[in-house]
C-alpha cells in the first residue's frame, strides 16, 4: 500500500505484463471507456481468442482504510481537482446532457430514486441475519449462478471448496 508501483515492479504499465497475453489500459474514470473495454473483451474470449489483460487506470478519492487519510501523499486540493474534473458519474452525466439525451431535471430525479433504492436495500441488508461464519461463504455469490467452477482451490493443496 505504501510503495510506489515504480519501486515494487519493474513494469509499471500493468497492462504488458501478461508477456504474450494481450492488454489494454483502460480509463476507468470514463464509464463509456470501461463499457466499450468490457464488451470488447467479452467478444475476445467468446470468439475463443485467449485472454486479455486489463488494466483499470482509476483514481481513489479518498485513502486504502481508515490509518489511511489519503493526504500524506497528496493535498485534499489535488483530490478536490481530480473530483472536480474528472468525476466518473458527473462526467457520464455531462455527456448524457450535451448529447441531448437527459436533461439535469431527469438526472436529478434519476438520482434520488436511485438513492431512495440505495436506501432501501441497505435497509433490508441490515435487517438480515449474519451468515454462518463458515469458509464457503468466501466464495458466495463471486459467480453469476450457473457459471460457477466445480471447485475453488483453497488456501493450502488440500483445503478445496466445492460448488452444489
Amino acid at each position: 500500500m505504501g510503495t510506489a508501483a515504480s519501486r515494487g515492479s519493474a513494469i509499471t504499465e500493468f497492462y504488458k505484463r501478461g508477456q504474450y497475453i494481450p492488454g489494454l489500459r483502460i480509463d476507468a474514470m470514463d464509464v463509456l471507456a470501461v463499457l466499450a473495454a468490457t464488451r470488447f473483451g467479452k467478444e475476445y474470449l467468446l470468439a475463443g481468442k485467449g485472454p486479455l489483460v486489463f488494466e483499470y487506470a482509476t483514481y481513489r478519492f479518498f485513502g486504502h482504510s481508515v490509518s489511511d487519510p489519503g493526504t500524506t501523499y497528496r493535498t485534499r486540493a489535488d483530490v478536490q481537482q481530480v473530483r472536480q474534473n474528472q468525476d466518473p458519474v458527473t462526467k457520464y452525466y455531462e455527456k448524457l446532457i450535451s448529447w441531448g439525451v437527459a436533461t439535469p431535471e431527469e438526472i436529478k430525479l434519476k438520482e434520488t430514486e436511485i438513492k431512495d433504492h440505495v436506501d432501501k436495500e441497505v435497509e433490508k441488508a441490515e435487517k438480515m441475519p449474519e451468515p454462518e461464519a463458515i469458509p464457503s461463504i468466501l466464495f458466495e455469490d463471486s459467480y453469476v449462478r450457473g457459471s460457477e467452477p466445480r471447485y475453488v482451490r483453497g488456501r493450502t493443496p488440500d483445503e478445496d471448496y466445492y460448488f452444489n
